[in-house]
């Protein structure tokens, strides 16, 4: 019978009959599996047969949770790791050698624009970071040695929308695979749809759902050409597994093979399957969350708008944001629970909003089942120069909001007491 993904979130994969009728998800807590006989440990090494060998590479809870996340974003397969950094990294150091380059959007989360700007150059990968509304000067950006083009779905912080599908084009056009971050916009965004080649996903924020868990996804559409030319990786024999050749041994999973045997048997990113347990359980609920945080989230903008001591808001869901015709293109069940504002008064004004809050926590995580809220500039983006700070979208004002499942009035009265608080 045919049911939709999210129906699926809550039960695909996972046969009760085989866990003596359990009807929850048990947790494998080990670190290794038996093997049962010498041969058929020898079959698993060489990727000849499927199986579990240890958790750093593959785990039955954890599989349980790649196979939904697969399917809540319509791949054909995903990877769990320890964190959102964790399956950046582990992405590109599975994709890139150096010498290679990355062509990427300039509005991304601080620890994204560290990772492409300072870590990776010392193993000789560089970026361009380009506007990616600017769409001639990002494929402009594209070089010999491009490898990789890379967008957040909804920029974090400057909440701007990325042409998905234009996006994609010009990296098709290429040979290039479009890597996406869709963190902020889970379920109801699902950039495969429109041509991304794989999506990459915080699993520590909405998909938790209540900020306990560190865990990050990367999910494969699988129809990349790895056989391109660019990619002599999946086309030669590969000293790691006795001259395995991936594009030829996994097909269309090539990639999403290599990083789960290679990217984390040698980086180590592997997620606790405890983890993977308490994420199971956060996607069970992730639909109803994200549609009333995108309620309230959309309220709350709405009455910013209006407070004299706002002097500007930035949520996508409103009518006045220049991306809110794009949204509805892309997004199907809200906008999130995301926003943005601008404190008349300032750097130092927005730090002491910040300080007078009583229910929003000033806390680097979004998503939560909690509200929270950063000032940015002082906070998760204040390693970067001024100039990199704006076209990150990064001003000296700006608050970013992350609205939870609180009542939404009690909400609106502590940002209203704290805004009155730092003009004072």
């Amino acid at each position: 019978m045919a049911t939709s993904y999210k129906t699926q979130l809550l039960h695909h994969a996972y046969d009760r009959a085989a866990h003596n009728g359990s009807t929850a998800v048990p947790l494998y807590q080990t670190t290794a599996f038996d093997f049962g006989t010498s041969d058929h440990a020898a079959d698993l090494f060489n990727l000849a047969a499927p199986g579990y060998i240890y958790t750093r590479l593959n785990n039955p809870t954890s599989d349980i949770l790649e196979q939904r996340l697969a399917v809540l974003e319509g791949g054909i397969g995903s990877v769990v790791t320890s964190c959102g950094m964790s399956a950046i990294s582990t992405t590109l150091l599975t994709l890139l050698r150096s010498g290679d380059h990355i062509v990427a959007s300039s509005s991304l989360y601080g620890g994204t624009y560290n990772l492409l700007s300072v870590t990776l150059p010392r193993l000789g990968i560089t970026t361009s970071f380009v506007d990616p509304d600017d769409f001639e000067a990002f494929e402009a950006a594209i070089q010999d040695n491009t490898r990789v083009v890379y967008a957040e779905t909804l920029g974090n912080p400057k909440l701007d929308f990325v042409d998905l599908e234009r996006l994609s084009q010009i990296a098709h056009r290429h040979h290039l695979p479009f890597v996406v971050d869709n963190t902020t916009t889970p379920g109801v965004c699902r950039p495969i749809e429109y041509g991304a080649d794989l999506v990459i996903h915080s699993l520590s924020k909405y998909v938790c759902g209540n900020g306990s868990t560190l865990a990050g996804a990367v999910v494969d559409a699988g129809h990349f050409d790895w056989a391109s030319g660019k990619f002599p990786e999946f086309t030669t024999p590969s000293p790691g597994y006795h001259g395995l050749i991936y594009s030829e041994a996994f097909g269309p999973a090539a990639f999403i093979a290599k990083l789960r045997v290679e990217g984390l048997r040698d980086l180590g990113g592997a997620l606790s399957p405890f983890n993977s347990l308490q994420l199971i359980q956060g996607l069970e609920t992730l639909d109803i969350r994200y549609e009333r945080v995108s309620r309230s989230a959309l309220e709350i903008a709405r009455w910013l708008e209006g407070h004299p001591q706002v002097e500007w808001v930035n949520y996508p869901g409103l009518e006045s944001s220049a991306y809110h015709d794009r949204c509805q293109q892309y997004i199907r069940g809200g906008f999130g629970g995301l926003l943005t504002f601008g404190t008349k008064g300032g750097y130092e004004t927005a730090k002491k909003f910040s300080d007078s809050t009583k229910i929003f926590s000033i806390v680097a995580n979004l998503g939560d089942s909690k509200s929270l809220l950063i000032h940015p500039a002082s906070t998760t983006h204040r390693q970067l120069s001024a100039e990199q700070q704006l076209s990150a979208g990064v001003t000296p004002s700006l608050v970013r909001l992350s609205i939870g499942l609180e009542e939404v009035e009690d909400l609106k009265a502590d940002l209203d007491q704290a805004l009155r608080q730092s003009a004072s």
